[in-house]
């Protein structure tokens, strides 16, 4: 008898709920790792439509799990201000003023939305010396006036961001429209898109808002609301990204037409008897009215 033993190989891909235990992640902290490009994923080799992670990228991030954990650590506000040793106040504004980008948020008790953003990010803002006159004494007059116009741009930024992550993780150019269609409502998708079959590939491609709560729940509806793109010149680059996009997708293979009823019977199906109504017709006429 053979002295050989046999050890059971990892298989050549792995489901990301498995990935992240060996990781010892999180799975939200794993979700935000594939976002950022930090672990590669490929598309579902079994036609499944998810993604899997390939063996070899578990073994090349073994040995880094704590460096990864903190490079996807989020904070909020109040952790982020400290971080930053400056008041929480000042940090919104910061916030407000798009200098940093949220990562992902949540709904609170009350509805009202919670923005998070990478503690590794906010480190770097507050050690560039570039940034110091942002971070103390007076904020700058040209900056004031924006946010007394009522400037916000946390929404348009994660926006901004989002597409990035859904964009990497697209696996085809058709998935790539519909990805940018997921930022706009379906009268400016009606209004880029004329041809419908097109439209209905596109619009079917879409991906669904980050979810928060059950369909139809307050939650949901705010989550669509953020999906959305609002200001007029975001709305304007959606819309030319989206038809450059389609532009693309075209020469690479054109949308899905339905197919045409065949006028041929199935194979295998009798046909019928030439005549056959006529001749039943005749034998038993329809009563006159």
């Amino acid at each position: 008898m053979s002295g050989t033993t046999l050890t059971q190989s990892r298989p050549l891909t792995c489901p990301p709920s498995r990935a992240a235990r060996e990781l010892g992640l999180k799975r939200g902290e794993f979700d935000l790792a594939v976002h950022l490009g930090r672990i590669r994923t490929v598309p579902d080799e079994g036609g499944g439509g998810g993604r899997r992670v390939p063996g070899t990228e578990i073994d090349r991030l073994q040995g880094r799990a704590e460096a990864l954990r903190e490079s996807v650590q989020v904070v909020g506000t109040t952790e982020g201000a400290a971080l930053m040793g400056i008041p929480a106040g000042r940090f919104t504004r910061v916030a407000k003023l798009g200098l940093v980008t949220p990562v992902k948020w949540y709904p609170n008790r009350y509805r009202a939305v919670v923005w998070l953003y990478l503690a590794e990010e906010l480190r770097l803002f507050a050690a560039d010396e570039k940034n110091t006159r942002l971070l103390t004494g007076r904020t700058p007059a040209e900056l004031s006036d924006r946010l007394r116009a009522g400037a916000d741009q946390r929404a348009r930024n994660w926006r901004g961001r989002h597409c990035g992550f859904l964009l990497r993780q697209a696996d085809g150019p058709w998935e790539r429209a519909g990805v940018v269609a997921g930022f706009l409502d379906a009268g400016e998708i009606d209004d880029v898109l004329t041809d419908p079959h097109e439209r209905a590939h596109v619009t079917a491609l879409r991906p669904a808002p980050p979810a928060h709560g059950a369909p139809g729940s307050p939650a949901a509806q705010l989550a669509e609301e953020l999906m959305t793109a609002a200001d007029p010149d975001e709305i304007d680059w959606f819309r030319h990204d989206l038809a450059r996009e389609v532009a693309q997708a075209r020469t690479h293979q054109p949308a899905p037409r339905p197919v045409a009823p065949s006028r041929h019977p199935a194979p295998g199906r009798p046909k019928p008897f030439p005549g056959l109504r006529g001749w039943l017709l005749r034998r038993n006429p329809r009563p006159a009215h």
